[in-house]
């Protein structure tokens, strides 16, 4: 390669912090790492996304111990991507919840998408030693469930694919909080390597419909006020579209992926170079829209020789 992945250089260690988004429901996030959530029930805690290794969930785990005492019953999975799930054994929850669809893609691609994932990203793996290995659900749903912390009532939905096939969100009606993992993000790049540019705008919108309170988002600071979520949806909407529109029309005249990488650049770039992660998901989602574009639905299969096959490709 000519030179390294961004996220293969990023190695500063990130300032945590933890917000309370609702009464008992809290967001972890640590500056565009992957956030996690925490939910506070009558007499148990559910977790929202894992992190990636043990070592990572143990921050998480010692945030939640500095407000209950009650033990993790619960860990939700949004999707199936390392850096969310492999740190699930850290909690020793009883339940592990995915969708249907979302644990179909850990056996079809989790190992490669750890391989991938592990090369790309050396800071998040550090500890990676204590990965005992690919994570799997107790429990699958398909559409919507509910789960009941004693009183609390937490509705877990698919609204549509966005950031994979199979996302989730968790919604705590008492509150009127969602996380949504990645399918929304707040001054961060939307990794859209998996993703659906088409149904991405739908989705968000049935979130949009919801009226919420507050989001902790996948990546960046927790959405308190219905202006923050507001703001946060439509960033969103407008990456997601800005990456798509000038990637789908090169490859639709016949053009490079180069050429497309180009054409991202150009309207990406001014409106989002700043956002955390930017560089590292450029090339990946330039890879996925020009795909999409070719009406190849399914995207295809990350692995460690194929990223850097494609990093090459773009640096000619």
């Amino acid at each position: 390669m000519a030179k390294a992945f961004a996220s293969q250089g990023d190695m500063t260690e990130k300032k945590i912090t933890f917000e309370e988004v609702g009464p008992g429901l809290w967001a972890f996030t640590a500056e565009g790492d992957p956030n996690s959530g925490v939910i506070i029930g009558d007499d148990s805690v559910m977790i929202i996304e894992a992190q990636a290794t043990p070592r990572l969930a143990n921050k998480v785990i010692e945030k939640v111990r500095e407000v209950t005492d009650k033990p993790i019953s619960h860990v939700v999975l949004t999707h199936y991507h390392a850096v969310r799930v492999l740190g699930a054994s850290a909690f020793e929850a009883p339940q592990i919840i995915m969708s249907e669809k979302a644990r179909s893609m850990v056996a079809e691609r989790g190992q490669e998408d750890w391989d991938s994932e592990f090369q790309r990203f050396p800071r998040l793996f550090e500890g990676h030693e204590s990965i005992p290995g690919l994570t799997w659900p107790t429990t699958t749903f398909n559409d919507r469930m509910s789960v009941y912390l004693s009183k609390r009532r937490v509705d877990i939905m698919q609204l549509g694919r966005a950031h994979t096939a199979g996302d989730a969100v968790i919604y705590v009606p008492d509150a009127n909080v969602m996380f949504t993992g990645d399918i929304v993000e707040y001054h961060s790049a939307c990794y859209c390597g998996d993703g659906h540019f088409h149904d991405w705008p739908g989705t968000l919108e049935r979130i949009r419909a919801f009226d919420l309170d507050a989001i902790a988002p996948g990546r960046g600071d927790a959405l308190v006020g219905s202006e923050m979520v507001d703001a946060a949806i439509n960033s969103t909407r407008d990456f997601v579209r800005s990456t798509y529109r000038p990637a789908a029309r090169v490859a639709l005249r016949g053009g490079t992926l180069k050429e497309a990488w180009d054409a991202v650049r150009a309207e990406c770039d001014p409106k989002f170079k700043d956002y955390a992660i930017y560089e590292h998901c450029l090339p990946f989602n330039v890879a996925r829209a020009y795909d999409e574009a070719l009406d190849i639905d399914t995207p295809r299969i990350w692995t460690a020789e194929r990223d850097k096959k494609m990093w090459e490709a773009l640096q000619g």
